[in-house]
């Protein structure tokens, strides 16, 4: 049941989006007589392809970043030792409790200062070093990892980078599954970032597309929801071919409620 009320507004925005403008609001489910027309519209009214190859390349270069920097960072604070490691550990994980909207302005200055506004370098660079969650969650799982595995492979002649690279890895691909999903969800979705950085339609997100589109168009709702089913679709594909990774790898880094 709990099931059905999540994808309740999905369903809806599916209905909703082959019904026209007079129908929209009838409550039948599925329309006699769809009309796909509504979503070879929307990528006349906008550029829907370009914001979704933007909006990828994007996702691709982030997720790419934060699985290796938070990963890189996991690793560290969970297996080598240094000075003021808790300490650090601790400090990095305040920021977690650091609102968005503080470091918006900073963030902003820092992205004028080096030219970057306008560009794509302003939306994948801020993303890039990986973030507190992410090393956290690596951390908790590469703890759980027998620490034989390092030993055998130092014994073996590897270097602590190489240790890392050939042994480490391989084992905590479930994390690394976790932290690729979240990070591609947070930049498909992310609005006040892109809303700030971004003006031409040639850099433009897929979220910043609906909300032009909706600016321009807000009394055709049909259109509206075509538009938010295409770009719901990524994500929905992602789930469902990384579903039992990330339902694995949170359940093994410590953070599915054992």
């Amino acid at each position: 049941m709990v099931g059905w009320c999540a994808l309740a507004p999905i369903l809806w925005g599916l209905s909703g989006s082959l019904k026209s403008e007079g129908a929209v609001t009838d409550p039948t489910l599925i329309p006699a007589h769809p009309r796909w027309s509504n979503y070879a519209e929307v990528f006349e009214l906008i550029p829907l392809g370009r914001m979704l190859f933007n909006t990828a390349i994007y996702a691709v270069c982030v997720t790419a970043g934060q699985v290796f920097f938070c990963s890189l960072a996991g690793y560290a604070f969970a297996r080598l030792r240094f000075p003021g490691r808790e300490v650090l550990f601790v400090g990095y994980l305040a920021t977690l409790m650091v609102p968005l909207t503080v470091t918006v302005i900073p963030q902003f200055m820092l992205m004028r200062t080096f030219g970057w506004v306008d560009t794509p370098w302003s939306i994948i660079v801020p993303g890039l070093f990986g973030n507190a969650f992410g090393t956290y969650l690596m951390r908790q799982f590469l703890a759980t990892l027998p620490i034989e595995l390092e030993e055998a492979a130092l014994l073996d002649g590897c270097t602590t980078w190489q240790t890392y690279w050939r042994v480490v890895l391989p084992h905590a691909r479930p994390a690394l599954a976790v932290v690729a999903v979240l990070a591609w969800i947070s930049v498909w979705n992310d609005f006040l970032w892109p809303l700030i950085m971004i003006q031409q339609n040639d850099y433009a997100t897929v979220t910043l597309g609906l909300v032009r589109l909706q600016g321009q168009y807000h009394t055709r709702w049909p259109i509206l929801m075509a538009a938010s089913m295409v770009i719901l679709l990524p994500l929905a594909l992602l789930y469902a071919v990384a579903q039992r990774a990330f339902i694995r790898g949170v359940s093994m880094s410590g953070l599915g409620g054992r």
